[in-house]
């Protein structure tokens, strides 16, 4: 019976990302701090999947519980897939350190301290898979949200570091560069339709991708040759620009 625990299930994309990982026959861990909900979304993978599927109370930002956490877990998972992450407001980011600290420690110093504990026990087994949800944003400041950018471009170099460390224990790691999702992240924001994916296409693209033992995605797709041409813009054009 193969467990993968979600980290950051109360996320837009964790929801389809269970049912398919569920519907291949996975039993599922769902952990962030909406319990409530979890335990709502849990007993409907049971229902629907007829696989095992339990809710707990989890904090990224909260480190000296992590190891507890992970080793209270009667079957440990064959995979970890880490969606936690927030936005935060760069302004307020910019004029009180609180703000900033809780973006960057949400969305790479909590993933560190976690994944550290996991490599740790997979390296023991020999077995299992990571998939660590960055961004696009990390791979260029930009005024608008050069907070959480660095955070996301922090924890994709730490993916890439991770999984030269794992790679010879037959571990995959695997890094997801998102660009613009429909989820409650961005509500309010203004998007083009045209390059913004739904949560369950970004599932779907996370699911296939791990399946077939990839390093790196973008999703959707096209996202790589947007990225190829702004991080091609040289810099003393783009300090000038109104990025947003």
């Amino acid at each position: 019976m193969k467990y993968v625990l979600i980290i950051g299930a109360g996320s837009d994309i964790a929801r389809p990302l269970a049912f398919l990982y569920a519907k291949h026959g996975y039993n599922i861990y769902l952990a962030s701090r909406s319990y409530e909900r979890l335990l709502r979304d849990a007993n409907d993978l049971k229902i629907r999947f007829n696989v095992d599927a339990q809710a707990f109370r989890f904090d990224v930002i909260d480190t000296q519980s992590h190891r507890t956490f992970y080793e209270s877990l009667q079957q440990k998972p064959i995979g970890v897939i880490c969606l936690a992450g927030i936005l935060g407001d760069q302004q307020q980011a910019e004029k009180d350190f609180s703000e900033a600290k809780k973006i960057i420690d949400t969305n790479y110093v909590g993933l560190v301290s976690f994944l550290h504990i996991v490599a740790e026990d997979f390296e023991k087994r020999g077995e299992g898979f990571i998939v660590g949800v960055s961004s696009v944003a990390g791979e260029r400041g930009r005024k608008s949200n050069y907070v959480y950018a660095s955070a996301k471009a922090g924890f994709t170099t730490f993916l890439s570091g991770l999984r030269n460390r794992l790679h010879s224990y037959g571990i995959q790691v695997m890094t997801v560069h998102p660009g613009f999702i429909r989820t409650k992240m961005i509500e309010g924001k203004q998007t083009p339709e045209i390059i913004t994916a739904s949560p369950d296409e970004v599932a779907n693209d996370i699911f296939n991708a791990q399946q077939r033992g990839k390093d790196f995605i973008y999703s959707k797709w096209y996202w790589r040759f947007i990225m190829l041409a702004f991080r091609s813009i040289p810099e003393a054009i783009v300090k000038k620009l109104d990025l947003r």
